[in-house]
Protein backbone atom coordinates (compact mmCIF):
# COMPACT_ATOMS: atom_id res chain seq x y z
CA UNK A 1 0.00 0.00 0.00
CA UNK A 2 1.20 3.62 -0.93
CA UNK A 3 1.89 5.52 1.63
CA UNK A 4 1.11 9.70 1.47
CA UNK A 5 3.63 11.73 1.67
CA UNK A 6 4.57 12.98 5.67
CA UNK A 7 6.01 15.96 6.93
CA UNK A 8 7.30 15.94 10.60
CA UNK A 9 7.03 20.00 11.36
CA UNK A 10 8.43 20.94 14.80
CA UNK A 11 7.58 24.23 15.64
CA UNK A 12 5.92 26.01 18.20
CA UNK A 13 2.17 26.27 18.66
CA UNK A 14 -0.27 28.52 19.86
CA UNK A 15 -4.12 28.15 20.72
CA UNK A 16 -5.17 31.39 19.44
CA UNK A 17 -3.45 32.91 16.09
CA UNK A 18 -1.86 31.34 13.65
CA UNK A 19 2.90 30.71 14.33
CA UNK A 20 4.81 28.19 14.01
CA UNK A 21 2.93 24.94 13.29
CA UNK A 22 -0.44 26.71 14.26
CA UNK A 23 0.22 28.16 10.61
CA UNK A 24 2.00 26.23 8.84
CA UNK A 25 0.39 22.85 9.21
CA UNK A 26 -3.38 23.53 7.56
CA UNK A 27 -1.39 24.65 4.28
CA UNK A 28 0.38 21.40 3.74
CA UNK A 29 -2.49 19.46 5.03
CA UNK A 30 -4.68 21.34 2.47
CA UNK A 31 -2.20 20.59 0.10
CA UNK A 32 -2.60 17.09 0.48
CA UNK A 33 0.29 16.12 2.99
CA UNK A 34 0.13 13.80 6.19
CA UNK A 35 1.53 15.83 9.14
CA UNK A 36 2.88 14.65 12.10
CA UNK A 37 3.36 17.75 14.26
CA UNK A 38 5.79 18.02 16.94
CA UNK A 39 5.73 21.05 18.95
CA UNK A 40 8.35 23.44 21.23
CA UNK A 41 6.48 25.73 23.30
CA UNK A 42 2.21 25.35 24.02
CA UNK A 43 1.16 28.90 24.17
CA UNK A 44 -1.85 30.88 24.33
CA UNK A 45 -0.97 33.22 21.95
CA UNK A 46 2.12 35.01 20.02
CA UNK A 47 3.95 37.23 21.89
CA UNK A 48 2.76 40.56 20.23
CA UNK A 49 -0.26 40.13 22.59
CA UNK A 50 -0.02 42.08 26.18
CA UNK A 51 -0.11 39.03 27.68
CA UNK A 52 0.90 35.37 26.86
CA UNK A 53 0.02 31.93 28.40
CA UNK A 54 1.89 28.56 28.42
CA UNK A 55 5.58 28.11 28.01
CA UNK A 56 8.48 26.83 25.97
CA UNK A 57 8.19 22.76 26.35
CA UNK A 58 10.84 20.70 28.26
CA UNK A 59 13.62 18.94 25.96
CA UNK A 60 12.52 15.63 27.40
CA UNK A 61 8.79 16.27 25.83
CA UNK A 62 10.11 17.04 22.95
CA UNK A 63 12.26 14.35 22.74
CA UNK A 64 9.79 11.55 23.87
CA UNK A 65 7.72 13.17 21.54
CA UNK A 66 9.83 12.45 19.01
CA UNK A 67 11.08 9.16 19.64
CA UNK A 68 7.38 8.36 19.64
CA UNK A 69 6.53 9.55 15.86
CA UNK A 70 10.07 7.64 15.43
CA UNK A 71 7.94 4.57 17.43
CA UNK A 72 5.33 4.57 14.34
CA UNK A 73 7.48 4.77 11.63
CA UNK A 74 6.83 7.96 10.58
CA UNK A 75 10.21 8.63 9.60
CA UNK A 76 10.04 5.93 6.95
CA UNK A 77 7.18 6.96 5.51
CA UNK A 78 8.60 10.56 5.34
CA UNK A 79 9.87 12.84 2.56
CA UNK A 80 10.11 16.22 5.21
CA UNK A 81 11.39 16.87 8.30
CA UNK A 82 10.42 21.13 8.89
CA UNK A 83 11.83 22.82 11.91
CA UNK A 84 11.03 26.26 13.13
CA UNK A 85 11.33 28.27 16.64
CA UNK A 86 12.63 25.85 18.99
CA UNK A 87 12.38 27.88 22.34
CA UNK A 88 15.67 26.76 24.11
CA UNK A 89 19.14 25.40 23.16
CA UNK A 90 18.22 22.09 24.78
CA UNK A 91 15.47 21.26 22.35
CA UNK A 92 17.53 22.68 18.99
CA UNK A 93 19.89 19.72 20.56
CA UNK A 94 16.88 17.56 20.37
CA UNK A 95 15.82 18.30 17.33
CA UNK A 96 19.36 17.48 15.57
CA UNK A 97 19.89 14.05 17.34
CA UNK A 98 16.44 13.63 15.48
CA UNK A 99 17.26 14.86 12.17
CA UNK A 100 20.62 12.57 12.64
CA UNK A 101 18.61 9.54 13.49
CA UNK A 102 16.27 10.30 10.95
CA UNK A 103 18.60 10.37 7.83
CA UNK A 104 20.20 6.82 9.15
CA UNK A 105 16.43 5.61 8.78
CA UNK A 106 15.68 7.22 5.80
CA UNK A 107 18.22 8.35 3.62
CA UNK A 108 16.05 10.31 1.53
CA UNK A 109 14.36 12.38 3.95
CA UNK A 110 15.24 15.88 3.17
CA UNK A 111 15.31 18.75 5.97
CA UNK A 112 14.26 21.99 5.93
CA UNK A 113 15.45 24.25 8.29
CA UNK A 114 13.57 28.04 9.14
CA UNK A 115 15.74 29.44 11.18
CA UNK A 116 13.75 31.48 13.45
CA UNK A 117 16.23 34.02 15.06
CA UNK A 118 14.81 37.53 14.28
CA UNK A 119 13.95 39.99 11.88
CA UNK A 120 14.89 43.33 10.57
CA UNK A 121 12.16 45.12 12.05
CA UNK A 122 12.33 43.29 15.77
CA UNK A 123 15.92 42.07 15.69
CA UNK A 124 16.87 39.30 17.55
CA UNK A 125 14.12 37.52 19.30
CA UNK A 126 15.88 34.42 20.95
CA UNK A 127 18.03 34.20 23.53
CA UNK A 128 21.76 33.38 22.21
CA UNK A 129 22.12 29.95 22.93
CA UNK A 130 19.43 29.18 20.46
CA UNK A 131 20.98 31.07 17.64
CA UNK A 132 24.53 28.82 19.00
CA UNK A 133 22.15 25.59 18.50
CA UNK A 134 21.48 26.55 15.01
CA UNK A 135 24.28 27.83 13.81
CA UNK A 136 26.26 25.00 14.86
CA UNK A 137 23.92 21.98 14.71
CA UNK A 138 20.88 22.57 12.53
CA UNK A 139 22.31 24.93 9.57
CA UNK A 140 25.04 22.40 9.51
CA UNK A 141 22.36 19.60 8.73
CA UNK A 142 19.94 21.48 6.84
CA UNK A 143 18.93 20.51 2.89
CA UNK A 144 17.20 23.64 2.25
CA UNK A 145 17.07 26.43 4.44
CA UNK A 146 14.91 29.30 4.49
CA UNK A 147 16.29 32.43 6.46
CA UNK A 148 14.62 36.17 6.01
CA UNK A 149 17.63 38.51 5.57
CA UNK A 150 18.48 39.36 8.92
CA UNK A 151 18.67 35.37 9.86
CA UNK A 152 21.05 35.13 6.70
CA UNK A 153 23.61 37.83 8.03
CA UNK A 154 23.56 36.60 11.21
CA UNK A 155 24.39 33.17 10.53
CA UNK A 156 27.31 34.04 8.02
CA UNK A 157 28.13 37.19 10.84
CA UNK A 158 27.31 39.63 8.21
CA UNK A 159 25.02 42.84 7.39
CA UNK A 160 24.45 42.05 4.07
CA UNK A 161 22.81 44.90 2.21
CA UNK A 162 23.81 43.84 -1.90
CA UNK A 163 23.50 41.21 -3.58
CA UNK A 164 26.88 40.86 -3.90
CA UNK A 165 27.34 40.56 -0.28
CA UNK A 166 24.51 38.42 0.20
CA UNK A 167 25.69 36.05 -2.39
CA UNK A 168 28.78 35.73 0.01
CA UNK A 169 26.80 35.39 2.97
CA UNK A 170 24.77 32.21 1.64
CA UNK A 171 28.26 31.05 -0.01
CA UNK A 172 29.01 30.62 3.80
CA UNK A 173 25.42 29.27 5.01
CA UNK A 174 25.82 26.86 1.99
CA UNK A 175 29.63 25.46 3.12
CA UNK A 176 28.25 22.50 5.27
CA UNK A 177 26.17 20.62 2.62
CA UNK A 178 25.27 22.87 -0.58
CA UNK A 179 22.08 23.32 0.67
CA UNK A 180 19.55 24.95 -0.79
CA UNK A 181 18.57 28.41 -0.08
CA UNK A 182 15.69 30.94 -0.13
CA UNK A 183 16.33 34.73 1.67
CA UNK A 184 12.86 35.68 2.33
CA UNK A 185 11.65 39.53 2.52
CA UNK A 186 14.61 41.17 1.08
CA UNK A 187 15.11 44.75 0.72
CA UNK A 188 18.59 45.34 -1.06
CA UNK A 189 20.62 48.25 -2.41
CA UNK A 190 18.91 47.62 -5.55
CA UNK A 191 15.51 46.48 -5.05
CA UNK A 192 12.69 48.40 -6.49
CA UNK A 193 10.66 50.94 -4.26
CA UNK A 194 7.86 49.29 -2.92
CA UNK A 195 8.60 46.04 -3.27
CA UNK A 196 10.53 42.87 -1.04
CA UNK A 197 12.66 40.30 -2.79
CA UNK A 198 12.35 36.54 -2.12
CA UNK A 199 16.14 35.26 -3.83
CA UNK A 200 16.52 31.49 -4.18
CA UNK A 201 20.13 29.80 -4.25
CA UNK A 202 20.40 27.08 -6.14
CA UNK A 203 22.95 24.60 -7.53
CA UNK A 204 25.39 27.52 -8.95
CA UNK A 205 22.23 29.58 -9.89
CA UNK A 206 20.25 32.46 -8.19
CA UNK A 207 17.15 33.60 -8.99
CA UNK A 208 15.53 37.06 -7.84
CA UNK A 209 11.52 37.11 -7.62
CA UNK A 210 10.20 40.38 -6.49
CA UNK A 211 6.94 41.03 -4.83
CA UNK A 212 5.08 43.78 -3.83
CA UNK A 213 5.86 45.26 -0.50
CA UNK A 214 2.10 45.29 1.76
CA UNK A 215 1.06 47.77 4.78
CA UNK A 216 1.08 45.15 6.95
CA UNK A 217 3.20 42.42 8.76
CA UNK A 218 1.14 40.16 10.54
CA UNK A 219 3.22 37.38 12.58
CA UNK A 220 3.10 33.62 11.41
CA UNK A 221 3.61 34.96 7.52
CA UNK A 222 7.48 33.20 7.77
CA UNK A 223 6.26 29.67 9.03
CA UNK A 224 3.17 29.83 6.44
CA UNK A 225 5.50 30.30 3.66
CA UNK A 226 7.87 27.54 4.31
CA UNK A 227 4.73 25.35 4.81
CA UNK A 228 3.71 26.25 1.63
CA UNK A 229 7.19 25.94 0.54
CA UNK A 230 7.20 21.74 1.69
CA UNK A 231 4.21 21.19 0.22
CA UNK A 232 5.23 22.39 -3.22
CA UNK A 233 8.50 20.50 -2.93
CA UNK A 234 6.23 17.62 -2.19
CA UNK A 235 4.30 17.95 -5.67
CA UNK A 236 8.21 18.13 -6.92
CA UNK A 237 7.93 21.51 -8.16
CA UNK A 238 11.41 23.48 -8.54
CA UNK A 239 12.98 25.09 -5.87
CA UNK A 240 12.43 28.74 -7.47
CA UNK A 241 8.60 27.60 -8.68
CA UNK A 242 7.90 26.79 -5.20
CA UNK A 243 8.61 29.84 -3.56
CA UNK A 244 7.42 31.58 -6.36
CA UNK A 245 4.18 29.96 -5.51
CA UNK A 246 4.38 30.36 -1.70
CA UNK A 247 4.79 34.09 -2.27
CA UNK A 248 1.71 34.56 -4.77
CA UNK A 249 -0.60 32.69 -1.80
CA UNK A 250 0.85 34.67 0.96
CA UNK A 251 0.24 37.79 -0.80
CA UNK A 252 -3.43 36.52 -1.60
CA UNK A 253 -3.60 35.83 1.92
CA UNK A 254 -2.33 39.51 3.06
CA UNK A 255 -4.20 41.11 0.53
CA UNK A 256 -7.52 39.88 1.86
CA UNK A 257 -6.24 40.78 5.57
CA UNK A 258 -6.46 44.30 4.16
CA UNK A 259 -9.36 44.38 2.94
CA UNK A 260 -10.91 43.25 5.54
CA UNK A 261 -9.44 45.29 7.84
CA UNK A 262 -7.71 42.41 9.73
CA UNK A 263 -4.09 42.38 11.89
CA UNK A 264 -4.20 38.37 12.30
CA UNK A 265 -4.19 35.92 9.70
CA UNK A 266 -7.22 34.12 10.03
CA UNK A 267 -6.14 30.77 7.52
CA UNK A 268 -9.95 29.19 7.68
CA UNK A 269 -11.62 32.23 6.00
CA UNK A 270 -9.00 32.13 3.26
CA UNK A 271 -8.71 28.51 2.79
CA UNK A 272 -9.31 28.53 -0.92
CA UNK A 273 -6.78 30.40 -1.05
CA UNK A 274 -4.29 27.58 0.10
CA UNK A 275 -5.73 25.22 -2.63
CA UNK A 276 -2.91 23.88 -4.70
CA UNK A 277 -2.39 26.27 -8.27
CA UNK A 278 -2.00 23.66 -11.25
CA UNK A 279 1.93 23.90 -12.19
CA UNK A 280 1.04 25.52 -15.14
CA UNK A 281 -0.01 28.42 -14.16
CA UNK A 282 2.97 29.29 -11.53
CA UNK A 283 4.38 32.15 -13.07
Amino acid sequence: MTMPTTVISIQSQVVHGHVGNSSAVLPMQVRGLTVAAVPTTLLSNNPHFETMRGRVLESELVGDLLRGVEERGLIETSSFIVSGYLGSRANGDVVAAFVERARRINPDIVYICDPVMGDTNLGLFVADHVVECLLDRLVPLADVLTPNQFEAGLIAGSKPSTIAELAAAVAKIRAHRGAQVVVTGCTLADTPLGSLENIVFTGLSRRRLTIPRLPIVPVGTGDLFTGLLTANLARELSLVDAARDAAGVLLEVLARMIAKGEQEMRLASVIDALLPNPPETIQ
